[in-house]
């Protein structure tokens, strides 16, 4: 904490809190450790750290910064007022990163502290898309700046956040600020750092860094392109050094970098070779987690380097296996005539494979779904595979689209979470779509499939099978026993009766506690079955002595004709199209080099 002059220093507080959403009992999602940090409260509080170092509200200024993930830890907003009174000091809450399916959480948060006369802002992905997409500001920003909470659209960098600073110290918080005709430069700015008790309340001790945001690509369902913009911006090597420096010195080695796309990111191969010179020069153990797109292994050493680097968990932006659907969202990008290919390149350099599968494309069914799933388990050589709703999310051109149109949507943000339908399907019914979601996670995480991950996993030399199976299992168990998504998941659910949603009655506590304890009891001890079983199933994997020679269809080196046997390709019409456009791209790229083409197969005639 920073040192103050003169007998009676000011006390400024900074209070950072992301906020969580709420359960469908209206109880905030909460765990002992959650699964992910989140990036915006590392890049608020390293901004805030830089305005503190800076003395923007002046060196007799005791400037005081408080960081809380609601996912890993309560916010109890009376003690926070209690705290601010006991110092004398003046005060801004900052409810930071709210996505939509948060804004009702966070609106709540913020009721005590308006009461308090303490300014309150609020900024995120729901606020800056809405403005950026929306003619106008929608109903529920409006009616939170009635009761008196400040809005922020846009970026903090750029030495933006004095501003806020600055006027939430003279009593003088804007309506609003909007920053989203002018996004920021990375380059230089503070390095995002939490904490280290923060940054322990989450699985593995992770935190995040940030390297470039934006993306070039146009995809419907998507809030980054209009929020953080089509033209990317990074961050340096010297940044990303700074960054990984700063918080191993507190002993945080493992960081997921948010990005988008990191293979996208211009500076991929500068950053990659930092890292991997720190790693092997000095001996420093970090490892890291990426996002990337389907076509990544095309780059040349791309994946190369970044294994070299650390990078063992690659998340992939599979979403659909029907290239019809991902037409119809303008994923153009994504060829699944590459699937197999870009997640055995992944595979034979040991990163685990993760992997976005959306449900509620224009021309998914019930069946197709299913078929799909079965298709993806047999011919694709995935370790992870997770599910969402098709979901108009406020900021994305499907949620302009049909507001423009007037075409229902829920009202009700706190369901904007990916696991919640929240529209009506053009082809089923919303009861067959809710079926068709969960049928696809019970179809993926079946005990026979779990058996083919873990033995596809023990074949590889590289392969990790502990950190697979307690990977599988976490998925697994949050979305049967938690009903949660896997990645807003964590371990050991917490639930207080007093911070339920605003509006819904408090339990009755002889009705809460035996069934938040006796819930509990049987989630464990389901777990602990689950727990012996699967670790029964990994012993007679390592120790079975055709361990290494285990081979099936997804795994097995390319043939010649599998793009006339698989059904990947040819169980949809658009799949059939797919292939045909590789197949002429082809051609035409031996023409140009001179090389002899054969005549292609016809599957469907022979």
């Amino acid at each position: 904490m920073a040192t103050t002059t003169g007998p009676n220093p000011a006390v400024f507080h900074f209070v950072i809190i992301k906020p969580t959403h709420y359960d469908d009992d209206g109880y905030p999602i909460q765990w002992v450790k959650s699964a992910i940090p989140s990036n915006t409260l590392a890049c608020l509080n390293g901004l805030a750290e830089d305005v503190r170092r800076r003395q923007v509200l002046g060196a007799d200024v005791d400037f005081r910064i408080h960081t809380y993930d609601e996912t890993n830890r309560r916010v109890r907003p009376q003690q926070i007022i209690e705290m601010i009174r006991s110092s004398g000091g003046r005060a801004l809450i900052g409810l930071v990163g709210v996505q939509s399916n948060q804004f009702p959480r966070a609106v709540d948060l913020a009721r005590p502290f308006l009461e308090a006369k303490l300014p309150v802002c609020i900024g995120g992905f729901h606020v800056s898309g809405c403005l950026a997409m929306l003619p106008e500001i929608p109903a529920d920003i409006r009616a939170a700046q009635e009761m008196g909470i400040s809005m922020f659209a846009g970026e903090a960098e750029d030495k933006r956040l004095d501003v806020v600073v600055r006027d939430a110290f003279n009593g003088k918080l804007a309506p609003l600020y909007n920053f989203m005709n002018d996004l920021p430069s990375l380059e230089g700015e503070p390095a995002s750092i939490l904490p280290r008790e923060q940054v322990r309340r989450t699985s593995g001790s992770l935190s995040s860094i940030d390297l470039g945001r934006g993306c070039p690509y146009q995809c419907s369902f998507c809030t980054i392109i209009n929020v953080q913009g089509r033209k990317s911006r990074f961050r340096s090597p010297d940044d990303l050094e700074r960054v990984v420096r700063e918080n191993y010195a507190q002993g945080v080695g493992r960081f997921f970098i948010t990005d988008d796309n990191f293979a996208r990111n211009k500076h991929w191969e500068e950053l990659l070779d930092r890292l991997i010179a720190i790693r092997e020069g000095e001996g420093l153990n970090i490892g890291f987690t990426i996002q990337v797109d389907t076509l990544s292994h095309k780059i040349p050493n791309f994946i190369e380097k970044a294994t070299h680097a650390g990078v063992r968990r690659v998340f992939i932006g599979l979403e659909n296996i029907n290239p019809d659907n991902l037409l119809a969202a303008n994923k153009r990008q994504n060829k699944i005539t590459e699937y197999r290919a870009m997640l055995q390149k992944w595979r034979e350099h040991g990163a685990l494979t993760y992997a976005g599968y959306i449900i509620g494309f224009p021309g998914d069914t019930k069946e197709s779904i299913k078929r799909d799933v079965e298709i993806i388990k047999r011919e694709l050589p995935l370790d992870i595979l997770e599910f969402f709703f098709l979901t108009p999310l406020p900021g994305s051109e499907d949620h302009k689209g049909l507001a423009a149109k007037g075409i229902w949507m829920d009202p009700d943000m706190n369901k904007y979470d990916l696991n919640h339908r929240v529209a009506h399907h053009p082809k089923m019914s919303d009861k067959e779509w809710e079926e068709a979601y969960h049928a696809a996670w019970q179809t993926y995480y079946t005990p026979e499939h779990i058996e083919t991950i873990l033995r596809r996993t023990a074949a590889n030399k590289l392969g990790r099978l502990s950190t697979t199976l307690t990977t599988i299992l976490w998925f697994y168990l949050a979305y049967s026993y938690e009903g949660v998504h896997p990645l807003e998941a964590g371990a050991f659910r917490l639930k207080f009766r007093a911070d339920r949603r605003y509006g819904m009655p408090r339990e009755n506590p002889l009705i809460f506690y035996p069934k938040y304890v006796g819930g509990t009891v049987v989630k464990l001890a389901k777990y602990l079955a689950l727990y012996i079983e699967t670790k029964k199933m990994v012993k007679a994997i390592e120790q079975s002595p055709d361990r290494y020679n285990y081979l099936d269809l997804a795994i097995a080196p390319p043939r010649d004709d599998e793009f006339e046997t698989l059904d990947l390709y040819h169980e949809t019409d658009g799949g059939e199209d797919a292939l045909a456009r590789k197949r002429r791209d082809e051609i035409i790229r031996d023409k140009s080099a001179g090389v002899p083409t054969a005549a292609p197969i016809n599957r469907l005639a022979s």
